[in-house]
């Protein structure tokens, strides 16, 4: 028969033993969560890298009026200079394929839109995130094809495809649909 005090010892060992190998596993997992979150900050640097740089902000120009030339638009794809203004101004029969891609579906989204939409619902549109910086960093967008005339910020907030406004191409059913809104005492940005 084992003593008491034996059966103790053994299962102090044992306890021991499994308490050794379970922190040698938790260093094991802790040095493999530090390695994919290396690979994942690496990713995620690089996405929005390449999103800022596809987009055009953070471009540098090396002459502030050099931006007012009217520059050969690049359909090769090959991306765009430092410099270079990727959003051109509109003008009547300029179409939106001469935008970068991120910038022509925001104007693609916004001609097919019934009414003004507001950036997150832009973004949730574009399949892009929802998340509050990600949608104040697309807002910048926004206010760049607002101030190209691609697009129009009747009220603060609310964008809407600016092209058929300028032409004096606007469509009936957005201006009776404004009109009613109007009548009623709600803007088209208040909620129910």
């Amino acid at each position: 028969m084992v003593s008491w005090l034996e059966e103790i010892e053994r299962r102090e060992a044992a306890a021991r033993a499994e308490i050794s190998e379970l922190r040698s596993r938790m260093e094991e997992l802790a040095g493999r969560v530090a390695e994919r979150e290396a690979v994942l900050s690496r990713l995620e640097i690089t996405r929005e890298t390449m999103t800022e740089i596809l987009s055009g902000e953070g471009a540098v120009s090396v002459d502030e009026a050099a931006e007012e030339v009217p520059l050969p638009v690049d359909r090769s794809g090959a991306g765009s200079p430092v410099g270079v203004r990727l959003v051109p101004q509109w003008e009547p029969g300029v179409e939106a394929d001469v935008l970068p891609r991120s910038y022509r579906d925001v104007v693609e989204v916004l001609q097919d839109a019934v009414r003004p939409m507001r950036a997150h619902h832009l973004c949730a549109a574009l399949g892009l995130s929802t998340d509050k910086n990600k949608v104040e960093g697309f807002r910048s967008k926004l206010k760049r094809l607002v101030e190209r005339g691609w697009l129009a910020e009747d009220e603060p907030g609310l964008f809407a495809w600016g092209g058929a406004r300028r032409a004096g191409a606007g469509a009936p059913e957005h201006q009776a649909a404004a009109g009613g809104r109007r009548r009623a005492g709600v803007g088209p940005g208040s909620r129910p």
